[in-house]
C-alpha cells in the first residue's frame, strides 16, 4: 500500500494499484490534496506527505500548466492525456536532466458530491530517446493505463476482463469472492451458471448485442447467485478497450444494487396498487386489480375470497362461508376460475388468519399442501402446480375483514419473504381509503343479500339426485332483487325445481318475489297437478297482490319412471330449461311455453314431459346469465349451451361455479341458477 494512505477511500480498492507498472496517484477535493500514490510514482517523483497540495507533492518538477489541468478535470469530468511531454525544472531543485512523461488525469468519485483526480504517470524518457524500443513496451503499458482508468471510474464489487468476442479471459478474484465460483468454473461463458435461470437468456442477448455492435458503455441488471446461496441483483457495466480503432478486450464491473432494486420495486408496486384502485368502485374489482399487481411480481398465483358473513359471530360448529371472486396466475400456469363458493371449518388456516387479523405464512413440500391450508376447491390447483408456500393475508378495513387474499409460490420460487409480507400489507394499507368506500357500499349490499338469502330455500338432499343452487347479486346495486329459486319435495314424493324473476330491483320486488314463492309452494303442495296447471292457478292468485306485479317462472317436477327419471315442466315467459347429457350434448326444453305471469290469460298453460338420461344435468337459470344489452337473446342462449357442453362432466357444484365464473355477464342484473344432476347409472 502507498505511503500516503493505507485505507480504502469511498470503497475504491487502492491496494490493487500498488503493483501497477505505471505511476499512480489520487487526490481529493478542489485543493487536490494527495491521498494515495504507489511505489512507481514515488520513485519517479518524490516521497510526498498525505494531504499535500499538488504543487508540494510534485517537489522535483512541475509539468506545464499542471494545476490548471487538475482544475479543469475536476470541474468538467473530461479526462486529459498528454504524451511524451517534457518535465519543467523547479528552481533550486536537483537537476533531473531531460525527462519525458506520458500521463493522464481523470476525475474519480469518492462519495456523494465528492470528487478527486486520478493521475496515471509513465516515464517514457528512454522510449522517446530510443524510438525503436517504443512500440512493444508502450502498447502494453498504455493498455495497463486504460484498464486502470476504466476500473477506477466506478466503485464495484466485482471486476472482470473479457476477450474482444465477449468471453471472460482473465481470473477475477473478486468474482470468486462474491459468487464462490473458481476461475475454472467462470472462465469463458461459465459465469452464466451463476446467473438466475429466469435472467440468463436476457443477459446473453444483451451482452451479445453489446459485443456485436461495440457498444461504448454496456449496462445490464441481473440476479446473481452469491456465496451465501441466494440471489441478489447486480448492475453490470462494461467498456471496450480499443487499440488503433480495434477492440482488444472488454473491462467490466458488477455492483450489488439489491437494496436499491428492492426500494425501487417497492415504490413501483405501491404506485401500481394505488392506480389500480383509484378508478374502480366495487370491492371485488379493487381486490381483483390488486391480485393482478401481486402476480407475477411477488408470487406465482393469487386468489381473493370475499367474506360473506362475520366470522366472529358464527355459532360453534357452523361452517365459515367465503366466495372466491378473483384469481391471478403467472404466465404458463392455468388460473383457477374466479368464482367459487367455499365452506371452511374453524380449523382452516383462512379462518385462523381472518380471526387473528394477522398474515399467516404456511410452508410445505412442493405439491403437498396440508388439508386445512386452503379451501377444498383450491387444494387440487396447489398440488398440480407444485405450490410450496402460501401467505394468507386478511384484508382489514375499518376494523373488519371483508376479504382474505392468498398469495402462492410454486416450484423453485422461495416462499414469500418477510419484506414482501410487509410490502403486501403496505399495498393494502395504501388502498385503505378506496377499499373503505367500497366496503361501505358492500356492507349495504350484504344486508340486501342477507335478506335475499333468507327468502331463498336450501335445496333438499335426495338419494341419488344432487341439487345445487347459486345466487349472485348484481354488484351495480346495493338492493335486493326479484330473482329467486326454490326446490322442495311434494306429498307424492316428487322433487320440484323452480326458478323465477319478478320485475324490478327494489324492496317491493323482493316482497313480491317472497309472496309468489310462498304461493307457488302452497299451490304445489295442495295438489300434485301438472306444472302448467300450477302456473295457471298461480296467475289467478296473483290478482290478490297489491300493485302491478309481473313475473316469469319455470316449474319442473322430476319424476321417477321405472329405472330412470323424467322431467315434467312448464315455462311462463321465462328462458327455457337446458338439458345437458354426460357426452357433452345439450338442448333447450322449449315445448311448454306460455306468457309471463301477472296478465289476464284464459288459455291453458301447457306441460311437457322429457326423459332425463343417466348422468345428465338439468339447468334452470334467470335471464341475468344470458342477456346482454344490444344483443339478441339467442346469442346468449347459444353461448350458455356451448359452455355447459364443455363442463358437462363436472360435479354439479363445480358445474354451477363454472357458469358464474365464465359467462360474460353485464353485472347489471342478479343471477340465479338451480341445477339437478342424475347419477350415471339410472
Amino acid at each position: 500500500m502507498g505511503a500516503v494512505d493505507d485505507s480504502r477511500d469511498g470503497g475504491l480498492p487502492f491496494e490493487m494499484l500498488d503493483p501497477a507498472p505505471v505511476g499512480v496517484a489520487v487526490t481529493r477535493g478542489r485543493k487536490h490534496r494527495l491521498i494515495y500514490c504507489n511505489e512507481v510514482y514515488r520513485s519517479v517523483v518524490s516521497v510526498p506527505r498525505g494531504g499535500m497540495p499538488v504543487e508540494e507533492a510534485f517537489a522535483a518538477f512541475v509539468l506545464p500548466y499542471y494545476r490548471g489541468r487538475f482544475d479543469r478535470v475536476y470541474a468538467t469530468g473530461e479526462p486529459v492525456i498528454a504524451t511524451a511531454e517534457p518535465a519543467v525544472q523547479i528552481p533550486g531543485n536537483r537537476a533531473l536532466g531531460e525527462r519525458f512523461f506520458t500521463f493522464s488525469l481523470s476525475r474519480v468519485v469518492h462519495g456523494a458530491g465528492e470528487y478527486g483526480v486520478l493521475v496515471v504517470l509513465l516515464d517514457v524518457t528512454e522510449q522517446t530517446s530510443a524510438a525503436h524500443r517504443v512500440s512493444a513496451v508502450a502498447e502494453e503499458r498504455r493498455r495497463f493505463l486504460r484498464r486502470y482508468e476504466s476500473l477506477m471510474r466506478v466503485s464495484a464489487d466485482i471486476f472482470w476482463v473479457a476477450s474482444r468476442d465477449g468471453y471472460v479471459s482473465e481470473p477475477s478474484p473478486s468474482w470468486e469472492r462474491v459468487t464462490g465460483q473458481p476461475w475454472e468454473g467462470h472462465r469463458g461463458q461459465g459465469w452464466l451458471r451463476m446467473v438466475h435461470p429466469d435472467d440468463r437468456q436476457a443477459t446473453i442477448q444483451s451482452w451479445s448485442r453489446a459485443v456485436g455492435r461495440t457498444t461504448e458503455l454496456w449496462e445490464h441488471v441481473y440476479r446473481l447467485r452469491t456465496v451465501e446461496g441466494g440471489y441478489r441483483h447486480f448492475q453490470l457495466r462494461a467498456v471496450p478497450i480499443c487499440e488503433h480503432g480495434e477492440v482488444v478486450e472488454w473491462v467490466g464491473t458488477c455492483t450489488d444494487i439489491e437494496q436499491q432494486w428492492q426500494d425501487q420495486r417497492r415504490q413501483r408496486l405501491l404506485d401500481r396498487a394505488a392506480s389500480a384502485t383509484v378508478q374502480l368502485r366495487s370491492l371485488e374489482e379493487m381486490l381483483g386489480a390488486l391480485a393482478d399487481v401481486i402476480v407475477p411480481e411477488l408470487a406465482d398465483g393469487c386468489g381473493v375470497y370475499l367474506v360473506t358473513d362475520l366470522i366472529d359471530e358464527r355459532p360453534g360448529g357452523a361452517p365459515f362461508v367465503v366466495e372466491r371472486l378473483a384469481t391471478a396466475a403467472r404466465p404458463g400456469m392455468r388460473r383457477l376460475p374466479p368464482y367459487s363458493e367455499e365452506q371452511l371449518s374453524a380449523a382452516n388456516a383462512f379462518v385462523k388468519a381472518a380471526r387473528s387479523r394477522r398474515p399467516l405464512l404456511e410452508m410445505f413440500p412442493a405439491g403437498s399442501p396440508p388439508p386445512n391450508v386452503a379451501p377444498d376447491g383450491t387444494l387440487p390447483w396447489l398440488t398440480a402446480n407444485g405450490a410450496n408456500g402460501m401467505l394468507i393475508l386478511p384484508v382489514v378495513v375499518d376494523g373488519t375483514v371483508p376479504a382474505v387474499v392468498n398469495v402462492v409460490t410454486c416450484g423453485d420460487r422461495p416462499p414469500v419473504s418477510r419484506d414482501d409480507i410487509t410490502l403486501l400489507s403496505r399495498m393494502f394499507d395504501h388502498a385503505h381509503d378506496a377499499l373503505s368506500r367500497a366496503i361501505r357500499y358492500q356492507r349495504a349490499q350484504q344486508i340486501a343479500l342477507a335478506l335475499q338469502y333468507s327468502l331463498l330455500a336450501e335445496p333438499p338432499r335426495l338419494d341419488g339426485l344432487q341439487i345445487v343452487a347459486r345466487y349472485r347479486a348484481s354488484p351495480a346495486a346495493a338492493e335486493v332483487g326479484g330473482d329467486w329459486y326454490d326446490s322442495f319435495v311434494l306429498p307424492d314424493g316428487v322433487p320440484v325445481l323452480v326458478i323465477g324473476d319478478v320485475a324490478g330491483h327494489d324492496l317491493s320486488a323482493a316482497v313480491a318475489m317472497s309472496q309468489l314463492r310462498n304461493m307457488l309452494r302452497a299451490l304445489g303442495m295442495d295438489r300434485c297437478e301438472p306444472p302448467g296447471e300450477i302456473l295457471t292457478r298461480l296467475n289467478v292468485a296473483m290478482e290478490s297482490l297489491s300493485g302491478d306485479v309481473t313475473a316469469t317462472c319455470v316449474y319442473a317436477r322430476v319424476e321417477k319412471r321405472g329405472d330412470g327419471y323424467r322431467v315434467r315442466y312448464a315455462a311462463a315467459g321465462h328462458p327455457p330449461p337446458l338439458l345437458i347429457t354426460p357426452d357433452g350434448g345439450s338442448r333447450f326444453l322449449d315445448d311448454a311455453v306460455s306468457p309471463l305471469l301477472g296478465f289476464p290469460y284464459e288459455g291453458p298453460r301447457p306441460s311437457k314431459a322429457e326423459p332425463l338420461p343417466p348422468g345428465s344435468t338439468l339447468l334452470l337459470y334467470t335471464d341475468g346469465l344470458v342477456e346482454r344489452p344490444g344483443e339478441h337473446l339467442d346469442r346468449g342462449l347459444q353461448r350458455l349451451r356451448r359452455l355447459t357442453e364443455q363442463v358437462a362432466d363436472q360435479p354439479v357444484d363445480k358445474f354451477c361455479d363454472q357458469l358464474l365464473s365464465t359467462m360474460p355477464t353485464t353485472g347489471l342484473d342478479d343471477i340465479a341458477v338451480i341445477a339437478l344432476q342424475l347419477p350415471v347409472q339410472g
